[in-house]
């Protein structure tokens, strides 16, 4: 792929995903508080990781850098669209799980925090609890948590095609 922007479209092209986080994020609020349909903890966890790819990428739309900063960037959006994948894949799986192999409901993710480590209740949120198995909200027949797996998947795909992406400079413009 030879794709070669100037500076203003790359911009762009930085902006659009930190547009699309934000709208999720405020649909994901909408549905909390207009339709009072409350975030389990994984739905929480992932909540952050599009906090965290959004401001990345518009930390990339504000001064797009030419190469080895881009590069830097685009390693950081990757992690962190990974660990969404893997947040989201853990979500979907305890939601095909058969009721009885769901695990009980553990404390909320700010219990937990107030009464442990970062750390301690990142884990204690993977090793799920039976509310985030509950499937409470479909759009075209799939969950949350499938649409989220779906959007953290196509971000991935997303920055590689950004990190590919050549910005014309003065001189080859």
């Amino acid at each position: 792929m030879n794709m070669t922007v100037t500076k203003n479209q790359f911009r762009l092209l930085s902006l659009l995903p930190f547009i699309v986080c934000a709208g999720l994020l405020a649909y994901a609020l909408y549905i909390e508080h207009v339709m009072f349909l409350m975030p389990c903890n994984l739905c929480i966890l992932q909540r952050v990781v599009f906090v965290a790819i959004g401001l990345l990428f518009l930390i990339g739309s504000i001064k797009p850098v030419l190469y080895w900063g881009r590069k830097v960037l685009g390693v950081l959006l990757l992690i962190t669209s990974g660990i969404g994948v893997g947040i989201a894949g853990r979500h979907v799986w305890l939601q095909s799980l058969p009721p009885e192999l769901v695990p009980d409901c553990g404390p909320s993710l700010q219990m937990m925090l107030e009464n442990s480590s970062v750390w301690n209740a990142v884990s204690s949120v993977l090793s799920a609890s039976g509310s985030c198995a509950e499937i409470q909200w479909q759009f075209l027949g799939f969950s949350m948590p499938t649409w989220t797996l779906v959007c953290f998947v196509g971000l991935f795909i997303y920055t590689i095609l950004w990190m590919l992406i050549k910005i014309k400079t003065v001189e080859n413009a």
